[in-house]
């Protein structure tokens, strides 16, 4: 069952998601906030973007932190054929019955921008940390403190034997950008 906006409002009150928008926000911007059935996220001001300065090889297992340049503005260039990582505005708390999937927004598709879908386990909690890829042969340009993603928020009908929580997973109460852990 997908959750509706009044759901999502009711959840948003006990702190699921901060800070909340109860509308949504698009005059002029990516948009974002409250949706039909879910809630476009923003993207803050912090990213990482990727560069092969360094010739690294990108490994999840033994990752090299100097394949990233720190950058904070309203804006984030990403190299042609590139990514960069960032990090979500809200901080999310997901309840033990709801799993939450993360798609990209069409108007950055639309472009050849691309963000990674994530699901986001049940009691799991934290900033998300979002891929944002630039499948094109230009430069490609986001916008900080604007939508990058809408969540989609499924319920289940009862809640799940072993949540993220549960696993202490390695991601849980992350803030800001989190590069891969084994």
């Amino acid at each position: 069952m997908v959750k509706n906006d009044k759901w999502i409002k009711k959840m948003a009150e006990k702190g699921m998601i901060e800070p909340y928008s109860f509308e949504q926000v698009s005059k002029g911007v990516v948009s974002y906030g409250v949706s039909s059935y879910g809630y476009d996220m923003r993207i803050a001001d912090e990213f990482k973007i990727f560069t092969n300065i360094n010739t690294t090889i990108v490994d999840p297992k033994a990752f090299d932190p100097k394949s990233f340049v720190d950058f904070k503005g309203d804006a984030c260039i990403i190299p042609p054929n590139s990514f960069a990582l960032a990090f979500s505005v809200e901080y999310l708390r997901i309840p033990r019955d709801t799993l939450v999937i993360c798609l990209g927004k069409s108007t950055y598709a639309r472009c050849g921008i691309v963000v990674n879908v994530t699901p986001l386990e049940p009691e799991w909690e934290g900033h998300v940390t979002i891929e944002v890829s630039n499948t094109t042969p230009l430069p490609a340009k986001i916008y900080a403190n604007e939508g990058i993603a809408q969540l989609i928020f499924l319920a289940a009908e009862d809640v799940c034997e072993v949540s993220y929580k549960d696993k202490t997973g390695k991601y849980q109460s992350q803030t800001g950008i989190t590069l891969p852990k084994i």
